[in-house]
């Protein structure tokens, strides 16, 4: 199976409401994406399989 097959069998879900996310491009760790449903940023942990978390806004966390 290609690099390109697993991509798109790989469907991540949203850690916050659930729903799949689906991937329009090749993702890598550290892309950012915008669930469809809540509008949570997430980002990719890893790539196989595809894991979405929250993105850390560490400039937020530095200004409290």
């Amino acid at each position: 199976m290609s690099d390109d097959t697993k991509m798109r069998t790989s469907v991540p879900r949203c850690p916050g409401c659930g729903v799949n996310v689906r991937l329009e491009s090749r993702v890598y760790v550290g892309s950012e994406l915008l669930c469809p449903s809540c509008d949570a940023v997430l980002e990719v942990i890893s790539t196989e399989p595809v894991e979405l978390d929250w993105a850390n806004d560490d400039e937020d966390e530095e200004d409290c």
